[in-house]
C-alpha cells in the first residue's frame, strides 16, 4: 500500500477529517490532502508527526515510514535479546510483588511471556497441550479444555474478551488477531443478548478452583513510553480479588505452597 492510501485509511479508521489531522499534526488541510493524493511527498519528520497524531502503535508507525520510503525508526528487539533483559527483569519483579494474586505478561497476541506462581491456581485442570509453550492465554481462557469449563459466568467473561479483541481490530487491523478471534468464537455458542441485570464488563470473572470460587477483576497495563516495538506491545495483566472471600482464599493458597 502506498503512503497516501495508507494515510487516508488510518485517518478514516480514526474517524478524523483532513482538518482534524492537520490541526493535530501542525500542518494544513491542503497538505494532508496533497499527501493522501500523492501530490506531496512528506519528509520523514512529517510522517512521524502524522503517525503520532493518529496514535498509531510503533509497529504501524514503522509501516507508515516504510510506505513513505523511509527506514523504520523503532527497533524490534527479540525477547531473548540481552538488550531487553532489564525490562523483563523489572516485569518479573512486578509479577512476584503481586503475589498472592495472579499476574501475567503477554505479547500483542496474548502469548504468555511470564507469570507468577499464583497464576497456576487459575490453570488448574487445564489440558496439558494448552499449557505447552508458546502458551496462548486467549485460547487458554475460552477453550472447552481450558479455563472455560470452570468459569461460572462464561457468557459475560467471553463477551469481555471478544469485545476487547474486536475493539483492537477496529483500531488496528491484524490478520493474525482476526484469525484468533474466529478461533475463539468457534469455541462458544452464538452470543446471547445480555440479561436485564447485566452490569457490563465490570462484572468480575467467577472461577471455580480447589480453594473455592474466586471472583476476580482484571487490570491491563501497557507501556506507552516504550521506544521498542516489542516492549510497546507487552501487556501486564493483573488479577485482583473482587471481595474479601477471594482475597482470603488467595492468601490461603499462597500459604500452602
Amino acid at each position: 500500500m502506498d503512503f497516501g492510501t495508507a494515510l487516508k485509511d488510518w485517518r478514516t479508521r480514526r474517524r478524523l477529517s483532513q482538518l482534524d489531522l492537520a490541526l493535530r499534526a501542525g500542518t494544513t488541510q491542503r497538505h494532508v490532502s496533497f499527501m493522501e493524493s500523492g501530490r506531496s511527498v512528506p519528509g520523514r519528520g512529517m510522517v512521524l508527526r502524522v503517525a503520532e497524531s493518529l496514535e498509531l502503535p510503533l509497529r504501524e508507525r514503522n509501516g507508515l515510514l516504510h510506505a513513505a520510503g523511509y527506514a523504520p525508526t523503532y527497533p524490534e528487539t527479540k525477547l531473548d535479546d540481552p538488550a531487553i533483559r532489564p525490562v523483563l527483569d523489572g516485569l518479573r519483579r512486578l509479577l512476584d510483588g503481586h503475589r498472592p494474586y495472579p499476574a501475567i505478561v503477554v505479547d500483542r497476541y496474548g502469548v504468555l511471556v511470564a507469570a507468577n506462581d499464583a497464576f497456576g491456581l487459575l490453570t488448574e485442570g487445564v489440558a496439558a497441550d494448552l499449557l505447552a509453550e508458546p502458551v496462548d492465554t486467549l485460547r487458554l481462557a475460552l477453550h472447552p479444555r481450558g479455563m472455560a469449563s470452570r468459569v461460572r459466568n462464561l457468557d459475560d467473561w467471553a463477551r469481555h474478551i471478544l469485545e476487547r479483541i474486536r475493539n483492537d481490530l477496529a483500531r488496528t487491523p491484524d490478520d493474525r488477531l482476526a484469525r484468533q478471534l474466529a478461533e475463539l468464537e468457534s469455541y462458544l455458542p452464538p452470543e446471547r443478548p445480555p440479561s436485564p441485570d447485566h452490569l457490563g464488563f465490570a462484572v468480575p470473572v467467577r472461577l471455580s478452583t480447589s480453594v473455592g470460587e474466586l471472583r476476580l477483576i482484571t487490570a491491563i497495563t501497557t507501556f506507552a513510553t516504550a521506544a521498542d516495538v516489542t516492549v510497546s506491545e507487552l501487556k501486564l495483566e493483573t488479577f485482583l480479588p473482587a471481595d474479601a472471600e477471594t482475597a482470603e482464599r488467595l492468601q490461603t493458597a499462597n500459604a500452602v505452597k
